[in-house]
């Protein structure tokens, strides 16, 4: 599957006129809880030539491939990258900091170096606890539920604990916010979960776990009153932004 992968980046490159800046695992592989049937969710950066922001026309600033089987991949445009990075956008946090990495280029070390100068703890809480109740309120409150669900609520739920606790970027790696995060008293039930998760198949479906979603539920309602309550002072230039993205399509 790499190697199919590295060979789409490839086409990629040649049916658009790009260069791949970074290539990484996003989804349910990235974060450690993959399931034997799970897609690859592959997610790049890309750069144009330096002509093409030179245009008076705004060019398109994502890439879009169909999804086939079991590969869906898609990108991000270099200046819609940096533009999301000055508004903290969490999901390149994620991106950037993904286990799985397909192409990587001189570009990713230099975002790496600047990208935590850009870290909104508010930002971040919001993202991770809409998504955590989002996915709770359409998934689990059945009496039975798709066991890998769970997991969409727990990971948030344990990212948006790890912000509060260290105000840095959450870990990609679901064990290692379980082991930083989840109660001693909830481990033997998320360890029972994450083996079903990823020794059957994504359609599993189980009882509605109590303990879980007590927790869940609570979780969500204090950390939304936390972030409506905290106050931050979050403002910076895009100075760095700017030579880093000169710097970039320049081809340094």
């Amino acid at each position: 599957m790499k190697e199919l992968i590295l060979s789409r980046l490839r086409q990629i490159e040649r049916d658009n006129g790009v260069r791949i800046l970074l290539a990484a695992e996003s989804g349910s592989r990235a974060w450690g809880f993959a399931s034997c049937d799970s897609d690859y969710d592959v997610r790049f950066i890309y750069a144009r030539p330096a002509e093409d922001y030179l245009r008076i026309e705004e060019i398109r600033d994502v890439i879009e491939v169909p999804i086939s089987g079991e590969l869906d991949i898609n990108g991000w445009d270099l200046r819609k990258t940096l533009r999301l990075l000055y508004r903290s956008n969490p999901t390149l946090f994620e991106w950037f900091s993904s286990p799985i990495v397909y192409r990587e280029t001189p570009f990713a070390a230099r975002f790496r170096e600047i990208m935590n100068d850009y870290f909104s703890r508010k930002k971040s809480l919001y993202h991770y606890i809409s998504m955590a109740e989002g996915n709770y309120r359409e998934f689990l409150k059945g009496e039975t539920v798709k066991a890998k669900k769970y997991f969409y609520v727990l990971r948030p739920v344990l990212a948006c604990r790890w912000v509060l606790d260290r105000g840095t970027p959450p870990p990609m790696l679901f064990s290692d916010l379980a082991s930083a995060e989840l109660p001693g008293y909830l481990r033997p039930e998320v360890d029972r979960l994450l083996d079903l998760k990823i020794n059957s198949p994504e359609i599993r479906e189980i009882p509605r776990i109590d303990i879980l979603n007590e927790y869940l539920e609570g979780s969500i309602g204090e950390i939304k009153g936390i972030a409506a309550e905290s106050c931050e002072e979050w403002s910076n230039d895009m100075t760095e932004l700017d030579e880093l993205f000169l710097r970039t399509v320049s081809g340094e």
